[in-house]
């Protein structure tokens, strides 16, 4: 792996029911993923609900609940091991080094609370500002992420935003701390199209401006193609295709990822018929042997059926874990 890669992760696994009685410890909600992210780029996490996309991401920030038991063989962010620091010291970097930006904003953020004053609270535990100083910083912040009239929006509460508006406010929350990486749980899923549009323009914006690295979590490959570098396809907790944007949408390799590509509408008359992947995912306990996408894929053999495809190069930086990869003349393509 990379070193100048701001996180690398190495093997991360999340079980499920580890410690309760009789617990099956083959339950895998995410299998042994590895993926790095350089500084700056964004990369994109896709799959259907339910591949482990989310879990993943709180896996990483270390936001799950007991019953969840995390391995890693090595995360390492900003050149520090993390799989060895104790809660207080991962708490420190997880608010210095790592913000979240959630898909519900109104979960996550205090309705009795004024926005500002959520966002300088931020600020003061990250940074040991003062009161007057975390509050101004609180107003600009809401002017970067493009609230209009920040300060007087600053004492403003969560039921006095429209969706965008508290999409934002999450956003300026999590850049309260000035972190390096970004973690987007498919932030703009309940928004309208217009709306969508802003946020993604945003997102990109701020990494332009602050080099920030953003793990884009998201089952919209539309999306993808608009503001990530790089993609991962996650199926059934384990990384079945990786690689540049282009790469991936235009020649993807892992029938799964060709057939999500497929499954989008069409671009202009939009009035052929939208195709499926047929079947549905494994529970997490019963998941299939051998590929986990082997009972709804046209193309699987005995191999299949028996052994995990480990994961193949199919040029620079683009890998996937297919005995029978897709030809390139039969892909499906989104356009860049």
């Amino acid at each position: 792996m990379s070193g100048q890669a701001l996180i690398e992760v190495e093997g991360l696994t999340v079980l499920a029911n580890l410690r309760a009685p009789g617990a099956d410890t083959r339950r895998r909600i995410v299998d042994d993923l590895s993926f790095t992210l350089e500084r700056g780029e964004i990369l994109g996490l896709v799959g259907e609900s339910g591949s482990g996309k989310t879990v993943a991401c709180r896996a990483l920030m270390r936001l799950l609940p007991d019953t969840l038991a995390i391995k890693a063989r090595s995360i390492r962010f900003d050149g520090t091991e993390v799989t060895a620091l104790s809660e207080r010291d991962f708490a420190k970097l997880r608010g210095r080094g790592i913000g979240m930006i959630f898909q519900n904003p109104s979960s996550h953020l205090d309705p009795v609370m004024r926005i500002g004053a959520q966002i300088a609270e931020t600020v003061r535990l990250s940074k040991g500002t003062s009161r007057r100083e975390a509050a101004r910083e609180a107003v600009e912040l809401l002017a970067q992420v493009g609230i209009p009239d920040p300060e007087r929006r600053s004492e403003a509460y969560l039921h006095e935003f429209s969706g965008g508006m508290r999409q934002r406010a999450m956003i300026a929350v999590a850049l309260a701390s000035d972190p390096k990486l970004l973690v987007a749980d498919e932030p703009t899923t309940a928004l309208d199209v217009t709306v969508q549009a802003q946020i993604l323009r945003l997102l990109k914006d701020l990494r332009d401006r602050r080099g920030l690295s953003i793990i884009f979590v998201t089952h919209d490959l539309g999306v993808v193609s608009q503001l990530c570098d790089r993609i991962a396809v996650l199926y059934a907790g384990r990384l079945c295709e990786s690689g540049p944007k282009r790469d991936v949408l235009l020649a993807p390799r892992h029938p799964y990822a060709a057939g999500l590509i497929a499954c989008q509408p069409a671009g202009s008359a939009g009035l052929r018929r939208l195709r499926t992947i047929e079947g549905q995912p494994p529970s997490p306990d019963a998941m299939p042997s051998g590929c986990r996408f082997h009972p709804r894929c046209q193309n699987a053999g005995e191999d299949c059926r028996s052994v995990q495809p480990p994961l193949a190069s199919f040029g620079p930086a683009h890998i996937a874990a297919c005995f029978h990869p897709m030809r390139l003349s039969g892909s499906a393509q989104v356009r860049p």
